[in-house]
C-alpha cells in the first residue's frame, strides 16, 4: 500500500512537471513569439545601447573637461592674473553643475530636458542621450579629478622641467596614469549608465522596459516580458564587467613588463 502511494505520488509529480513545462512554453510562445512581439524588446535593446554609448562618449568628454579645469583651479591656489581669474571662473561653474546634477534625480533631469528643453521638438533620443551623458558627466569628473589629484606631483614637476607645457603634461603624463587608476570606476559609472537608461520609458522612448512594458499590455501578462527585461539587462552588465576586468589585466601585464 505504502509502495503504490510513493508510486503515486512521483506520477503526481511528473504529471505536474510536464503541465508546468508546457504551460510555460506555451506562455513564452504567447508573450514574445505570437504576432512577433519579441521585436519589442529587440527594438529597446537597440536604444538602449544607442544612448548609453553616446552618453557615455559625452559623460567622459564633459567628465574630464570638467575635473581639468578643477585639479587646475585646486594647484593655482588664489594666484593673480586675468587668465587664473578666468579659471576660478570656470571652476565655480563646474561646482554649480556638479551640485545641481548630483543632487537631482537623473528621472528628473531627463523630464525637464524632454518637456521644457526639448518641449518644441519632442526629440526623444536626443533627449535621453543629453539627459545622461550631463548626469554621467558629473560624475566621471570626480571620477577623474581623484585620479588626476592621486598622480604624484613630481611627475607633473617632470613634465615641465622637460619644456612641456600644462595641456600636453596632463595628457601625455597625468591621465594615462590616472586612467589605470580610475579604470574600475568608470567600468561601474558605465554599468550604472546602463541601467539607469531604464527610465527613458518616461518619456516614451522605446528601450528594453518600454518594449517590455508594451508586451505586458497586449498580453496582459507581467512575468515573462519583465524576466525578459532583467535578463537583457542581466547578461549586458555580466559582458561589461568580464570585458572590463579582461582590460584591467591586460593593463596590469603592461606595468609589470
Amino acid at each position: 500500500m505504502l509502495y503504490l502511494s510513493i508510486g503515486d505520488w512521483f506520477a503526481g509529480v511528473k504529471d505536474w512537471i510536464v503541465g508546468t513545462s508546457q504551460s510555460f512554453a506555451e506562455n513564452f510562445k504567447f508573450a514574445f513569439i505570437d504576432g512577433d512581439r519579441w521585436q519589442y524588446m529587440v527594438g529597446g535593446l537597440k536604444n538602449t545601447l544607442i544612448v548609453t554609448v553616446f552618453a557615455l562618449l559625452l559623460g567622459v568628454a564633459l567628465g574630464v573637461i570638467v575635473a581639468v579645469v578643477r585639479s587646475t583651479a585646486d594647484t593655482i591656489g588664489k594666484k593673480r592674473g586675468f587668465g587664473n581669474f578666468l579659471l576660478r571662473f570656470f571652476n565655480r561653474i563646474c561646482k554649480i553643475y556638479l551640485t545641481v546634477i548630483r543632487g537631482t534625480p537623473v528621472a528628473i533631469q531627463l523630464l525637464i530636458m524632454y518637456f521644457i528643453i526639448f518641449g518644441s521638438s519632442r526629440n526623444t533620443m536626443l533627449a535621453a542621450i543629453l539627459s545622461f551623458g550631463i548626469n554621467s558627466g558629473a560624475y566621471v569628473a570626480e571620477i577623474v579629478r581623484g585620479g588626476i589629484m592621486g598622480v604624484d606631483p613630481g611627475q607633473t614637476e617632470a613634465g615641465r622641467s622637460l619644456g612641456l607645457g600644462y595641456i600636453s603634461t596632463m595628457q601625455h603624463i597625468v591621465v594615462p596614469q590616472a586612467i589605470k587608476s580610475i579604470l574600475p570606476a568608470l567600468g561601474n559609472e558605465l554599468i550604472t549608465l546602463l541601467k539607469e537608461t531604464s527610465v527613458c520609458t518616461f518619456i516614451g522612448l522605446t528601450d528594453i522596459t518600454k518594449g517590455a512594458t508594451i508586451i505586458q499590455g497586449r498580453t496582459f501578462q507581467a512575468f515573462f516580458p519583465l524576466l525578459g527585461a532583467a535578463a537583457m539587462y542581466l547578461v549586458m552588465v555580466m559582458v561589461l564587467s568580464w570585458l572590463l576586468g579582461k582590460f584591467e589585466r591586460r593593463l596590469r601585464k603592461s606595468d609589470r613588463r
